[in-house]
C-alpha cells in the first residue's frame, strides 16, 4: 500500500527557533519517514528555476527556506525524488487581498484580528509531539479560515479553497503514478488540516502526525 506522510512547517526561521521546531527536527522527521518522493510546496516555475540554477531563489520568498536549505539538500544526499506541488498565479495575486475593498480604518481592524489569530495559532505549537502537528493547531487554523472566508469568500476561494485543491490533486496523482511509495507532503502547517481532509478518502496509509 502507498503509504502518505504530512508534516507541517513553520517557514520564518526566527519562529521556528521561538517555537522549538528546528531544521533539525525537521531534518530527523524526514529521514525517520524515509520517503521515496517528497511533494513540497513549491511552486513548478521555481522547482525549474532550481534546475537549472541552484543560486535562483525563486520570487517573493517562495520557496520557504526550510527548502533550499534543508529539503532539496536532502533529496540531493538520499536520491529522493522531488515533486512540485504549490499553485498561485503571481499576476493577479494581489487582485484577491482578503482585505480588498474595506477601509482603512476597517482594514487596520482586520489586520488586528488576523494577527489575533495568528497568535491563537501559535499558543497551540505544544499540543502534539511535533510542534504544529496537532488536532489542536488545526482546529484553531480551521477556525481562522473560516473567518477570513467571511471577510471575503471571493479571495478566500481563490487563495486557499482552489489553491489547496490543486496542491492536493498534485499529491494525488503522485500517488496514482507511484503505487506502493513512500510520498512525504512537506507543506506549510497552515495547509495541513485540509491535506488531511482531502487525502483521507484515498486508498493509502496516512500517517499524520508522523510522531
Amino acid at each position: 500500500m502507498t503509504v502518505v506522510g504530512l508534516l507541517g512547517t513553520i517557514h520564518n526561521p526566527e519562529l521556528r527557533e521561538q517555537y522549538h521546531c528546528s531544521l533539525a527536527l525537521y531534518e530527523a522527521l524526514i529521514t525517520e519517514f524515509n520517503p521515496d518522493i517528497i511533494c513540497g510546496e513549491v511552486h513548478p516555475l521555481s522547482w525549474k528555476k532550481y534546475i537549472q540554477d541552484k543560486e535562483d531563489k525563486g520570487y517573493w520568498g517562495e520557496p520557504a527556506s526550510e527548502y533550499w536549505e534543508l529539503i532539496f539538500p536532502l533529496c540531493e544526499e538520499y536520491n529522493i525524488e522531488f515533486v512540485p506541488i504549490d499553485w498561485f498565479e503571481l499576476d493577479v495575486w494581489n487582485n484577491f487581498d482578503p482585505f480588498i475593498g474595506y477601509s482603512e480604518v476597517q482594514r487596520k481592524e482586520l489586520e488586528k484580528t488576523d494577527d489575533e489569530w495568528f497568535l491563537k495559532q501559535m499558543n497551540t505549537y505544544d499540543a502534539g509531539n511535533i510542534p504544529f502537528n496537532s488536532v489542536e493547531f488545526d482546529e484553531m487554523t480551521k477556525r481562522k479560515y473560516e473567518w477570513l472566508n467571511q471577510v471575503n469568500p471571493d479571495a478566500q476561494n481563490f487563495r486557499w479553497v482552489v489553491r489547496n485543491q490543486i496542491m492536493i490533486q498534485r499529491v494525488k496523482n503522485t500517488c496514482h503514478s507511484n503505487p506502493g511509495k513512500r510520498i512525504l507532503c512537506v507543506v506549510g502547517a497552515d495547509h495541513n488540516y485540509l491535506f488531511k481532509e482531502g487525502l483521507n478518502t484515498e486508498p493509502i496509509q496516512l500517517v499524520y502526525p508522523l510522531r
